[in-house]
């Protein structure tokens, strides 16, 4: 069986071509290229044009699938299908699931954009375009894209011009230069700020015992960082540092245990309960700096995300999974960065969000952090192994 897809982009620079030929044959079948067009400068795409043999039915299919995962799509595009959502929350069995990449489908003769691109999402066909939706939000009636031979996406190559993010290849290593680092990331934010673009902040409780707050916060205030997506923890360490100068009990200024300081953090959150809300407490000057005061005086977008883990929680804290996936998807559509602060579950959900173009940086002491996170789908972040508290106040240092 013969068929015949094309890929285009930098595909060479990016291993995209070998990655292509490898898979073919890796899955038993054969390959002829047709045509193969260089992209001789910077800006000028490669294009490819391969003949695909396989044995059968179902080989085909199974490689079609995976060669669409890496930018393919047949020369000769079948129109895309639908099919009517039997009831909510249920798509029909052969729908096609979304990847995080740029994605057009294949209808009306025509190749069409879809909006709202996340990954492990259904695409509906809304009357006057495309878009994905997940499962939860798919509603009785909704036509269903059920066939993977009528999209093709967009997989990010590796930046060829020079950038300020053109340091990001994908990999973590505890090698990469910090300095130089988060020298072109502070260079990257100073140009989205002045262009009005949206850097989102994605931070767990590490981010205050390791003396980072201060830093964050000033990032905030002076407008490189628009929004923050956290959990409880952050808020109740941070509000606890500001009340009585530890973080989970430990002295931050000596680094030591302090007396029955393994309270402070519920003293903390009982004092917030007294005035009603963390909003309450910074409007009545209890709660007068910090974090989440400066958070609540700038008025950025902000979702403290609850667990099964949580103390309190802080009357802010979203419970309802739902809302808190809704309120963080909020926050970061039409982000330019993503920047993510030792905090492994809160940065895997927000990458499970996130379309695949977006600059995402991770800073972790742990390497397998950046690693967990590009196997569940966030290929395009890029690790920077670091102390966060040293990170976050190398780049304040730079900006502020």
């Amino acid at each position: 069986m013969i068929r015949r897809f094309i890929s285009t982009g930098h595909l060479i620079d990016s291993g995209i071509l070998s990655t292509i030929l490898n898979l073919i044959i890796e899955e038993g079948a054969d390959y002829e290229i047709i045509e193969f067009k260089v992209g001789k400068i910077n800006t000028e795409e490669s294009r490819l044009e391969i003949e695909l043999r396989t044995e059968s039915v179902e080989q085909r299919e199974a490689l079609t699938s995976k060669l669409i995962a890496q930018g393919c799509y047949e020369k000769s595009a079948a129109e895309a299908e639908f099919a009517p959502a039997q009831k909510d929350r249920c798509a029909p069995e052969n729908f096609y699931s979304t990847t995080n990449h740029r994605t057009e489908i294949y209808s009306g003769g025509a190749w069409c954009g879809v909006s709202y691109q996340r990954m492990d999402a259904a695409i509906i066909n809304c009357g006057g375009g495309f878009e994905c939706r997940k499962l939860r939000d798919v509603k009785k009636g909704d036509q269903i894209l059920t066939n993977a031979d009528a999209v093709r996406i967009f997989p990010p190559a590796r930046k060829r011009q020079k950038d300020d993010f053109g340091f990001m290849s994908g990999e973590v290593s505890s090698e990469r230069a910090a300095d130089m680092a988060v020298e072109r990331i502070a260079e990257a934010f100073k140009s989205m700020k002045k262009n009005g673009e949206k850097v989102i902040a994605v931070a767990g409780p590490v981010v205050i015992h390791t003396g980072g707050a201060a830093a964050l916060a000033a990032l905030i205030e002076k407008g490189y960082i628009t929004g923050l997506l956290s959990g409880n923890a952050i808020a109740v360490h941070d509000i606890e540092s500001q009340f009585y100068g530890t973080s989970l009990g430990i002295d931050l200024k000596s680094g030591r245990p302090t007396h029955e300081g393994h309270k402070n953090h519920m003293k903390a959150i009982n004092r917030i309960y007294n005035h009603g809300s963390i909003q309450q407490a910074v409007d009545n000057g209890d709660l007068s700096g910090g974090l989440m005061h400066t958070v609540i005086k700038t008025g950025i977008p902000y979702c403290l995300a609850g667990s099964i883990r949580d103390d309190g929680p802080l009357p802010e804290t979203e419970n309802d999974m739902i809302r808190a996936q809704a309120a963080y998807a909020e926050i970061i559509s039409d982000a330019s960065a993503v920047l993510m602060l030792s905090t492994m579950l809160h940065s895997i959900g927000t990458g499970n969000m996130l379309p695949s173009w977006v600059n995402t940086v991770c800073v972790d002491i742990n390497p397998a952090v950046v690693t967990k996170l590009a196997d569940r789908g966030s290929g395009q972040a890029i690790g920077i192994v670091s102390d966060v508290g040293l990170f976050l106040n190398s780049l304040a240092d730079k900006l502020v």
